[in-house]
């Protein structure tokens, strides 16, 4: 007669049933990785596909809202001040050496167009960090259009200031100050009140162009640079020789204030705000209001992380990691 069967023997250290527990709980841990894995390939190919759709709507589809991101912020600022200090190092800079070389070292046609060309590039290539407003007055426009975030605009104006003066303090310690070269004044015989008309008709197409190129009307993407450049190399062709073609109150207060020559300031800072509200009007008749998808984008700029580039030395493939920190 056989006795009875013996039991489960008890696991060393503990209960007979927490081995068995954690030995199935083992078995299973394979399975959860795999998946886990698999849910990371998705989503990377998610991320991949989104980057190339990007390709004509560049940083924008997998964080589509990244702009309201504040730890973003110290890149939209950089690149306003950024721009803003290449904009006026060319602008001021070209008549400041022309006057350090006996005043035709630099064609007249070459000081006004030259501006317009490095807008072009700027706006190329860095418009989806920041917008590349560069100028105080598209920064209110867009913001009366309800294309850009109220509360943006202080930083945003303080960062164009700021490069504008930066610039010029640079152009002093490489050529040294050259008079009134470099500020925007009225033509010979012109007065303030015929500079600031003149400003505000510039600006209204400046503005305006900026605008309509902004818009989901037209669409038409880099050629909006090609526009805005465009447009300031033929403003100043034939405004230059009559208030400057400032256009921007960075551009003339910046060096105006570094130069201590506030001559009709005024007339720079009230033209150019004047005429893009005037601008912003036309734009309510031409198109209703702002607010929509594209001119946020080009007034906002599309930072985001669709673009994720891969560790150095390391082929583009599935094998790149996505982190927050990592955006073009």
């Amino acid at each position: 007669m056989s006795g009875p069967e013996p039991g489960p023997q008890p696991s060393p250290g503990g209960e007979p049933g927490q081995h068995e527990a954690s030995r199935r709980e083992g078995a299973q841990q394979p399975g959860a990785t795999q998946h886990e894995a698999s849910q990371r390939e998705l989503r990377d190919a998610r991320l991949r596909e989104a980057g190339l759709r990007s390709l004509g709507q560049p940083n924008a589809l997998a964080r589509q809202f990244d702009f309201s991101d504040d730890s973003y912020e110290w890149r939209r600022l950089f690149a306003e001040l950024f721009g803003t200090f290449l904009l006026v190092f060319v602008a001021v800079g070209g008549p400041m050496v022309n006057a350090r070389f006996g005043g035709h070292a630099i064609s007249s046609s070459a000081l006004v167009v030259g501006p317009g060309m490095m807008v072009l590039a700027i706006i190329l290539f860095m418009g989806a960090v920041s917008g590349a407003h560069l100028n105080p007055a598209v920064t209110i426009a867009f913001t009366l259009r309800a294309d850009f975030p109220l509360r943006r605009v202080p930083m945003y104006l303080l960062a164009q200031f700021a490069g504008a003066a930066l610039a010029t303090l640079v152009l002093i310690g490489m050529v040294g100050k050259q008079g009134t070269a470099g500020l925007t004044l009225p033509g010979p015989g012109i007065s303030a009140w015929g500079a600031l008309a003149w400003e505000v008709i510039l600006t209204t197409g400046l503005v305006s162009v900026i605008l309509g190129t902004a818009s989901g009307a037209q669409q038409i993407g880099a050629m909006a640079a090609i526009a805005v450049g465009a447009y300031i190399a033929l403003a100043g062709l034939i405004g230059a020789p009559v208030s400057g073609a400032s256009m921007n109150p960075a551009r003339s207060l910046g060096p105006a204030l570094v130069l201590g020559d506030w001559t009709d300031w005024w007339a720079y800072l009230a033209g150019p705000l004047a005429g893009a509200i005037v601008a912003v009007g036309f734009a309510h008749i031409l198109r209703g209001r702002g607010g929509g998808t594209f001119g946020r984008r080009a007034a906002q700029g599309t930072l985001g992380t669709a673009w994720l580039p891969g560790k150095p030395g390391q082929p583009a493939g599935p094998a790149f990691e996505a982190g927050p920190g990592r955006q073009d």
